[in-house]
């Protein structure tokens, strides 16, 4: 495998996981650790932040926002920090869940399982950001879709995408056929940090709704 887990073991099991029953299994277990594991030195885990900037920067922060695969609440935090004052979370871990209820950054949480549709009507959102999601064993690239169904016309998909799946696991493919399908604009996928600490990469993807 291409990206560095820096010998972390619960990185090692998340990037070989099999369906959402083992993904619920190793967040549950893994949530009271997983903001010390990644937010050191080690790990460097700097998507978060670098995601929720990219919000402000297409579409600034006074909408309300969805954040999909919330985890422990990092990112919801990251753009409380930046402005926020609406944001709810998804995610399949009711442990991690638990851990972003905490921080406070949120309006609502509930348990979602994004390879399924998203219990949410047509353009209900500003904003959609995924963090940490769209990586090995996780959420496949036809979510990219399900993200901008539940946009509003004019609002943006944020969304994390590791380096090294960004071409063989089909993101940009979806990408570009979204876009070809005047689904979305692809306002940027450029290449930004993720977990600096191990020099690992990963895709900003920016998308407008159309």
């Amino acid at each position: 495998m291409a990206t560095n887990t820096g010998g972390n073991p619960h990185l090692e099991r998340a990037y070989a996981l099999n369906g959402p029953d083992d993904v619920r299994e190793l967040y549950d277990e893994w949530a009271t650790t997983y903001d010390e594991e990644l937010g050191g030195e080690e790990q460097g885990y700097v998507a978060p932040a670098r995601a929720a900037d990219a919000v402000a920067a297409a579409a600034g922060v006074d909408g309300e926002i969805l954040d999909a695969g919330c985890g422990t609440g990092l990112t919801g935090v990251e753009l409380v920090r930046r402005g926020a004052t609406v944001v709810d979370g998804l995610d399949l871990s009711e442990g991690m869940l638990e851990r972003a209820r905490a921080t406070g950054a949120y309006r609502t949480l509930a348990t979602a399982d994004l390879t399924q549709p998203i219990d949410a009507p047509d353009g209900r959102y500003d904003v959609v950001v995924c963090v940490g999601t769209l990586t090995h064993g996780h959420v496949g690239p036809a979510v990219l879709g399900e993200f901008a169904r539940v946009t509003k016309p004019g609002g943006v998909v944020v969304a994390t995408v590791l380096d090294d799946i960004w071409e063989p696991g089909g993101y940009r493919a979806e990408v570009d056929r979204l876009a070809a399908g005047d689904v979305v604009e692809a306002v940027s996928t450029d290449v930004t940090p993720y977990r600096a600490g191990q020099g690992v990469d990963c895709r900003m993807v920016v998308l407008r709704v159309r």
